[in-house]
């Protein structure tokens, strides 16, 4: 397992508990949003796990046989989506950073 998500987050400064300018609106706004990516793409990878698990039950014609399915195909397509949003996330927690600054 990798580098979580949640290690990236930027703190807050104490101060910036009741937000007072369209700035640190913003701010607030993009830490709800980053907070919910980051809940979506923890879970995403808990089921991946959970997946990888399921499968090495299976015994090896069920295991092909599902491997050569439409939906099978569609899980993996997603799975390389999801590792670009992931990228993408880290480079969001680095703007939030600079933005905190």
């Amino acid at each position: 397992m990798g580098k979580r998500v949640t290690d990236q987050t930027p703190e807050l400064p104490a101060d910036a508990a009741t937000p007072t300018n369209p700035q640190d609106l913003e701010f607030e706004q993009a830490r709800l949003a980053f907070s919910i990516i980051e809940s979506l793409l923890e879970h995403t990878r808990i089921v991946s796990d959970l997946i990888a698990v399921m499968a090495q039950a299976l015994d090896q014609d069920t295991t092909k046989a599902l491997t050569q399915t439409p939906v099978w195909t569609a899980y993996l397509d997603s799975r390389r989506a999801m590792e670009r949003t992931r990228q993408d996330v880290e480079k969001f927690v680095e703007m939030m950073k600079e933005i905190s600054d």
